[in-house]
């Protein structure tokens, strides 16, 4: 089994787009073509029929043709539709028929009986079994539509300071203590100066749950496996507090660049972001690691009522690839694992076999490993023993997050490896630089340019280690670089390039240290600067002097621009702008 098996849902996902608009397409089609039909043979016959007579019969001739026609056009479009979702994403599927728009809104009604009606049944059968009475109470949602939340990054403030500022409503988050829940229907957080500012990540709330549990401290060496948006990756970004590495990795290739995005705009410094299988990892770096976090892919069954995905592409093949794959990952990550580590394993399903059942049978496969009792949590409720498969397991210490406590659905476990397992020594590759080893030299006048660039605006970082790739200027590479060959997308702090004997900087430098610039637009929430400046327009200097400065907004980094004349120009970069 490979990660490749992660990449299916996304193709299934634009398959069932595609098979949605050529039903509406065929049944246009069928129908205009039948428009066309009745009006031939309405004229046909009016033709052949002359007089009173022969308009009555025309009339009862064309309403005969166009009704046969719309019958056959819609026996068509809900074969098609019927079709595609009896197949369910993929061959062999046996997943449910049902119309997601209708589930959705049945779901924001708050109607329970309707919800459970039009869930997979395989997935409420196996429920009411297991849960028997409880299965109603546990699946009622507290609310109307899916809670969403924001998590507070703390390399930015402090949730008080976070909740002063903010222009949205808050409400404390059970989950974690750095994060709220907003309770705001049309909220659009993407949009916020705050998101652009890396202040906060939009989540919802019980998924901040699983990286507190980690229990991470500044100077550990920590690894997020699937990391990809990087909700709990920028979590414990925060807890290490820029010291200390962190290895967040994404199989597929276009999650693992919306990750670094993500990490970039959060101003974390101290990040290796890797696109890699997880066995590549390992092989890289066994025993290497005192926290590591597997938010495993999985079936999404805590997804039903916020992703329709996760309905439509529901069956039994689907939970057996989702278990052996979590079993492939955790298997990685144990060999990862530094003796007296610990590990937490977490889903979004309530599925036995990726869960309870996932974590009896590692447990049986390395008695090395202890399960530690997360009762004292504070939120959720205890995991189930008759979810544990055939494989002993003390289910009461793993946690389990239902609708009905507030979250959308969650399964975390948290495993420590004994203190005496054995010890594995880092392969060595040469001077354990990555590949050939050699430290690239470093052009003077370059060099020069940065180091006259930092001494001005970030003094601080003047004198820091400074790596060259390319024509461009690398900060605060970690201390753990890759020693073998692998899938590196950023390691450490793009500072910028010389260009023609002149330093320009990133933006990455900006949204990592933009607070200690020491030339800074000084911009507040309300400010209509603030507005503009994310659309990508020019705004005037108020407390920018000439050259290049930092954006601020609140004090929270917006990039970078230069100021000349009374006026910025504006660099911040045009993907992620507020173009509408």
């Amino acid at each position: 089994m490979t990660l490749k098996m992660r990449v299916e849902a996304k193709f299934f996902n634009m398959q069932l787009a595609f098979q949605g608009k050529a039903s509406l397409l065929f049944a246009a089609v069928v129908l205009a073509l039948g428009a066309a039909a009745t009006a031939a043979v309405c004229g046909g016959v009016c033709g052949f029929l002359r007089g009173a007579l022969g308009s009555f019969l025309a009339g009862l001739a064309g309403i005969a043709v166009l009704g046969l026609v719309l019958f056959v056009g819609t026996a068509c479009h809900m074969r098609v539709l019927l079709s595609k979702s009896k197949n369910n994403l993929g061959p062999g599927s046996t997943g449910s028929a049902n119309s997601l728009p209708s589930l959705a809104a049945d779901m924001q009604n708050g109607g329970l009986s309707m919800i459970i009606s039009q869930l997979p049944e395989l997935f409420v059968q196996r429920e009411r079994a297991l849960l028997g009475p409880r299965f109603d109470a546990m699946f009622s949602y507290p609310g109307q539509g899916a809670v969403r939340g924001a998590s507070v990054n703390a390399l930015r403030c402090t949730p008080q300071q976070f909740a002063a500022l903010a222009d949205f409503p808050l409400e404390a988050s059970p989950f974690c203590a750095s994060a709220f829940v907003v309770p705001q229907p049309d909220w659009k957080p993407g949009r916020h100066p705050y998101h652009h500012a890396g202040a906060f990540y939009a989540q919802e709330p019980s998924a901040s749950a699983p990286a507190a549990l980690l229990d991470v401290h500044p100077g550990m060496r920590v690894a997020d496996l699937c990391a990809a948006p990087g909700g709990k990756t920028s979590q414990l970004a925060a807890a290490l507090a820029g010291h200390g590495v962190l290895l967040a990795n994404e199989f597929v290739a276009a999650r693992a660049e919306v990750l670094r995005q993500n990490l970039e705009r959060m101003g974390v410094t101290n990040a290796i972001v890797t696109n890699e299988d997880t066995a590549r990892l390992a092989a890289a770096y066994p025993g290497q690691f005192d926290r590591i976090l597997v938010d495993a892919p999985c079936s999404g069954e805590g997804m039903f009522r916020k992703e329709s995905v996760a309905v439509t592409q529901y069956d039994q093949p689907l939970l057996d690839r989702c278990a052996a794959l979590g079993a492939e990952i955790l298997e990685n990550a144990a060999a990862m694992l530094a003796p007296g580590g610990i590990l937490v394993y977490s889903t979004c399903t309530f599925a036995p076999g990726e869960d309870e059942g996932q974590i009896a049978a590692f447990l049986a496969r390395h008695p090395e490993f202890t399960l530690c009792d997360l009762s004292g949590c504070g939120f959720g409720q205890p995991g189930e023993a008759n979810r544990a498969g055939n494989d002993p397991l003390q289910a009461e210490y793993c946690r389990r997050i239902w609708p009905c406590d507030g979250g959308e659905g969650h399964f975390m476990a948290k495993l420590q490896k004994a203190a005496d397992a054995p010890a594995v020594e880092l392969p060595r590759g040469k001077n354990g630089k990555g590949k050939g080893g050699k430290t690239p030299r470093v052009d003077a006048k370059a060099l020069q340019a940065w180091q006259s660039f930092a001494k001005e605006l970030f003094p601080t970082l003047a004198g820091q280690p400074i790596a060259v790739v390319g024509d461009g200027f690398l900060l605060e590479p970690p201390a753990l670089l890759p020693a073998a060959k692998l899938h590196v997308l950023r390691a450490g702090v793009p500072a910028g390039r010389a260009a023609k004997g002149r330093f320009e900087p990133a933006h990455a430098l900006f949204m990592a240290y933009g607070a200690q610039c020491t030339n800074c637009e000084e911009l507040t929430l309300a400010d209509p600067s603030t507005a503009a400046w994310l659309r990508g327009e020019e705004i005037e200097a108020q407390t920018a002097q000439n050259g290049w400065c930092a954006v601020l907004v609140d004090g929270f980094p917006l990039g970078g621009g230069k100021a000349s004349g009374g006026r910025i120009k504006n660099h911040y970069p045009k993907a992620l702008r507020n173009l509408k």
